[in-house]
């Protein structure tokens, strides 16, 4: 449940609904390619960390070379850093709307403050991650989601369209989907997150390899399934869209209008909360996995003044907007 809230950031909402859209009626063969990378290679990368009864990311990737595993998990690290895109995109949709046609140039330093603030609070105690985010904020995550799934279902929005030129073949929308995946970066997240899960598994009380190996295994499979079913129904629903609300540039205005459609001004209001858990858990982990790395890379300062720095450092970069 964790694991699953980790990988599931605002990427993940608005990738699918923008692919669903474009691909039209090769929308299946689309999501099959999708969760080739968006679901099979970081169950791959959670599953690799968890067997090879290492530590962490840098000890895996040291079995090239000790230099190649400090070069590798660094670049892992600095290119997983979307902590600053979290807070940014939750305050386009899910704050901005309500703000009226010229918002405040006070609002989003403030959002950043309050968000960033909190996701800050939840990581500064790694312990409790599990049941702060796989019992609380996942749950709610789902739930969100579920509203919106079903409506989908009980009042389809339309036909699927015609696909766009790059889906217009089934292979070629396969072969898309495979990329579009991709971009999610969870399989270059799944390295940086293996860590934090094969820790929580220890903590629990699990000191045996094998048994480690195991429910790592386990914690990936379920986390992917559930990201296999987010990803069929919010493709589904971008698919079914174009009819109701036109092709739009980003998954962000589809799922916005969307929730419109299914909900009024209150799908507004259900959109939001669905981005703001997604933005969060994503920052906490984040967070969490970047500090603890840091802090035994240089063996300087704590892992809460670690945490502090890079949300600090976030909160800056954030400022400069999406």
């Amino acid at each position: 449940s964790m694991l699953f809230a980790l990988f599931f950031g605002a990427g993940n909402l608005i990738f699918p609904a923008a692919m669903g859209q474009s691909a039209g009626a090769n929308v299946w063969w689309a999501v099959l390619g999708f969760c080739v990378t968006g679901v099979g290679l970081p169950l791959l990368g959670i599953i690799a960390v968890g067997y090879s009864g290492c530590r962490d990311l840098r000890e895996v990737a040291s079995r090239v070379h000790p230099l190649y595993g400090l070069f590798y998990t660094v670049v892992c690290y600095m290119a997983c850093f979307a902590i600053p895109r979290t807070g940014t995109v939750s305050f386009e949709i899910a704050v901005r709307p309500f703000l009226g046609a010229d918002p405040s140039a006070f609002a989003l330093p403030i959002f950043l403050a309050f968000f960033l603030g909190i996701s800050c609070w939840l990581a500064a105690s790694p312990s409790k991650l599990v049941d702060r985010i796989g019992k609380f904020l996942t749950p709610a995550l789902l739930v969100t989601l579920a509203v919106m799934i079903v409506m989908s279902f009980a009042t389809p929005m339309g036909d699927f369209q015609a696909p766009g030129k790059a889906y217009d073949e089934p292979i070629k929308a396969a072969f898309q989907g495979v990329l579009d995946g991709y971009n999610t970066l969870d399989a270059i997240a799944a390295l940086v997150f293996a860590t934090l899960i094969v820790n929580s598994v220890k903590e629990i009380g699990f000191t045996d390899p094998k048994a480690i190996s195991s429910q790592v295994m386990k914690s990936g499979m379920l986390a992917g399934l559930l990201l296999a079913l987010v990803y069929i129904f919010i493709a589904k629903i971008g698919a079914e869209s174009v009819a109701a609300i036109g092709m739009q540039d980003t998954g962000a205005p589809v799922l916005a209008e969307s929730a419109k459609v299914f909900f009024g001004s209150f799908g507004a209001y259900l959109l939001a909360a669905i981005v703001l858990l997604a933005c969060i858990t994503t920052a906490v982990g984040l967070l969490t996995c970047c500090a603890a790395f840091f802090m035994q890379l240089t063996g300087k300062f704590t892992y809460v003044q670690w945490v502090i720095g890079f949300t600090v450092i976030s909160y800056l970069i954030g400022l400069f907007g999406l």
